[in-house]
């Protein structure tokens, strides 16, 4: 395979790719750095005898996964726990039954429980249960036989089955984002005190940052890339995205700044328990090209 050829077959699998390793990782940075490990190691691999290219990029980018979760739980062991980022991913399921069925089920608590189970677990689920391979491929990746992959499936499936049943009750995901968007516009510091988590974490890119101190003389707020707490995040959104709609970006749900229909910046909402204790702001247009960014009326 010659490398044009090997690298256009590569972004045509890059969506999938980046399914399955956000459901794998939960993060956003860790995937995409998944994505260009798996693009490394295929690179300084033999591709000629690979008679299945898109199940061999599976593989790939799950044992990179793999290694990836291996890597965290040795550094949770000697350091607070970190909770997944996002609360879904964009996963593509054939069957659209199955799709509204997961779509329904994936919440922040699932995305936590997850986060607890051991890489094995993780990829046994998430391979069978989200993206519908056997127990026979999944186990030739893991190193198991089929009815010990199965048995590692079906304990992760009922951890995450009862993080299900927790969130029942709670706002969902959207609505809290969408409140806090309309309070953030609304100029209502209490509502958006009252969504925020209090120990909340405001992420904002370069890009950001740079065109809200260009624009500071128009009204801009000054920006820095994080900050930390209820208080100040607040201080940061209030009477501000005056011209933000709702959007599902990488199917967690968010806002866009979206003139013409073309997403310029984006919002993205980490919620748990009802509350948002992450937010993330992102005007890179490379970084918006890379997300599936899907507006909301």
């Amino acid at each position: 395979m010659t490398d044009a050829s090997l690298s256009a077959r590569f972004e045509e699998s890059r969506p999938h790719l980046r399914a399955v390793a956000y459901r794998m990782l939960g993060s956003t940075s860790e995937t995409e750095d998944a994505v260009q490990e798996t693009w490394l190691r295929i690179t300084r691999a033999d591709t000629g005898a690979v008679d299945n290219f898109g199940g061999w990029l599976t593989t790939v980018i799950t044992h990179v996964c793999i290694d990836m979760l291996r890597a965290r739980k040795t550094r949770e062991s000697s350091a607070p726990a970190m909770r997944a980022e996002g609360a879904a991913a964009a996963f593509e399921p054939t069957d659209p039954e199955r799709e509204v069925l997961l779509a329904d089920a994936v919440g922040s608590a699932m995305m936590i429980v997850l986060d607890t189970l051991s890489p094995a677990e993780r990829v046994a689920f998430v391979l069978h249960d989200l993206f519908g391979l056997s127990f026979e491929d999944i186990g030739t990746i893991l190193g198991r036989s089929a009815i010990a992959t199965r048995q590692l499936a079906s304990r992760a499936r009922r951890r995450v089955q009862g993080a299900g049943e927790t969130e029942k009750d709670l706002p969902s995901q959207r609505e809290v984002a969408q409140a806090f968007m309309a309070a953030s516009r609304d100029g209502n510091l209490e509502a958006v005190l009252a969504l925020l988590d209090p120990d909340v974490i405001l992420r904002i890119d370069p890009i950001a940052v740079k065109a809200a101190a260009a624009n500071e003389a128009k009204g801009a707020p000054r920006l820095v890339a994080e900050v930390r707490g209820a208080p100040d995040v607040a201080r940061v959104f209030l009477g501000s995205a005056q011209a933000a709609r709702p959007a599902l970006v990488d199917g967690t749900p968010g806002a866009a700044w979206a003139p013409g229909g073309r997403p310029r910046a984006i919002w993205a909402f980490k919620v748990e328990q009802g509350r948002i204790v992450e937010v993330q702001v992102i005007a890179d247009p490379k970084t918006i090209a890379r997300l599936e960014v899907l507006l909301l009326d």
